[in-house]
Parts: C-alpha cells; structure tokens; sequence
C-alpha cells in the first residue's frame, strides 16, 4: 500500500510544474513501459498490481519495482481506465540538437501545436517513418504530458523531442525548410531531396509568419474533396509519407 505522501507525490506528476521539478514523467500500460525499458530512458519505479508480477520480477534488480493493489493504481494513474502497471521514468537532458544528427535526414519541426492527442500522435507517426527528431517551440504541449506519452503508444523511446527558440533556431539552421502551407507548392511535385526540416504549424494558425523566411519553401497537399481541413497529425503523416516516397528515388 503507497503512502500518503507517495500518493501525493506520484499525482503530483500529472502537471506540468512538478514533471519539471523532479524530472520525472508517467509512463502507462505494459507496451510503452517495455519500449522505455529497451530504450536510454532511465526507469526510476515501476508500480504493478498483481496481473503482472511474474512479467515485473523477470526484469532487472537495478530497476525499483513496487507492488500496489488495484485501488492505489486508480489513486495516481492518468487513465480513467488503468492499465495494471505505471512507472515513473526520469526525463533526459534537455539540449539543443546537434546539427550534425540532423545531416542527411529529414526531422520534424512543430511551431505551437497544443494538443495532445496531435502531438502523441505525431511522435508515433515520426517514429513509424524513422524520423528520430522533433524540434518543438517552447509553447508546444509537453511531450511528457500523460496524455502524448499515452498517445504515443511507446514511440516516444524511440524519438527526441527537443524544445527551443524557433525564431532564434531556424534561421541558423543550415538544412532545406519545408513549411506546411495552404496555397504553397504541391506536395506531389515538391523535390524534397534527401534532408530537411518539415515545419508543421498550429492546429488553428498555421506557421507563425516570422518563421517564413524567404528561404523557407511552401508546400501544401492538395485537396481533392470537400473537407474543410486535414488534422495537423493527419497533415503530418501525409508529408512523412510523401517524403520517405521521395527520398527512396535517390
């Protein structure tokens, strides 16, 4: 049984304000803690109810693990439906990426995306493509918000997400630039050559204006139907797709 203060502490990491404080994250259900297992991430406790016992002991002394019953997994986890294992996994340092991993490849750029439900989604769909790099805007959501790390269904071991100053960063940034733009060129006709970075703007807003230096290529896809718009996640798997299809050709 978790104590009160334990209780108190793991709920605490559902905001954003004690994540940062302590460095740690929640992780939830069997699959996204295995990929963080596997990964660099390191594991601080593992909480698991009963179900998973024989799974919990098979794994590593180094790793704390924790048998709780049902009702204290309903006390601190994020779900209203818990999944029987929570852990608490420490955050890794937060650097600005270095160029030379982004040479020769393309990586993700999001400019104030604020859902969680996109951005967990984004993260799975860079890691399906094998992009491992996601540089965010300081006003993007979190990526260790219980909900984008649930949304990410463990890809979130497998990409880094970085958090900087965009109006600061890009400019410097020494690579081809596409931005994702209603009225730029079409995707089906852009060459998008072998590295890049992939702008994907607000779900509302679009790029920010600043960032659109004259260096910056539009591309858009196009639209065939009557839909008003495309999700941005939905946007941002089709310009994956498109660019994985590209780069094959070379």
């Amino acid at each position: 049984m978790l104590s009160k203060s334990q209780l108190h502490f793991l709920r605490s990491l559902h905001l954003k304000k004690f994540r940062k404080e302590h460095q740690l994250f929640i992780a939830e259900g069997i699959k996204s803690i295995t990929e963080f297992i596997r990964s660099s991430y390191a594991i601080e406790t593992i909480y698991y109810t009963p179900p998973f016992a024989v799974q919990i002991e098979k794994l590593s002394p180094k790793i704390n693990k924790s048998l709780i019953d049902e009702t204290d997994l309903q006390k601190i986890s994020a779900l209203k439906t818990p999944q029987g294992i929570l852990a608490t996994i420490k955050m890794p340092i937060s650097e600005v990426p270095d160029m030379t991993l982004l040479q020769n490849k393309f990586s993700i750029v999001l400019d104030n995306i604020q859902d969680p439900g996109n951005m967990g989604t984004i993260i799975r769909t860079a890691d399906w493509f094998g992009i491992h790099q996601i540089i965010c805007s300081n006003d993007t959501v979190e990526a260790y918000n219980p909900k984008v790390v649930q949304a990410t269904m463990g890809s979130l071991a497998h990409v880094a997400v970085y958090y900087l100053d965009l109006d600061r960063w890009l400019p410097e940034a020494d690579m081809p630039q596409y931005a994702a733009m209603l009225g730029g060129r079409s995707i089906y006709d852009t060459p998008f050559g072998t590295s890049g970075l992939l702008i994907m703007g607000n779900e509302g807003h679009g790029v920010r204006a600043q960032l659109l230096t004259k260096d910056v290529q539009h591309v858009t896809i196009p639209k065939f139907g009557e839909a008003e718009s495309l999700n941005v996640a939905q946007a941002t798997a089709i310009f994956c797709s498109e660019i994985k299809r590209n780069t094959r050709n070379f």
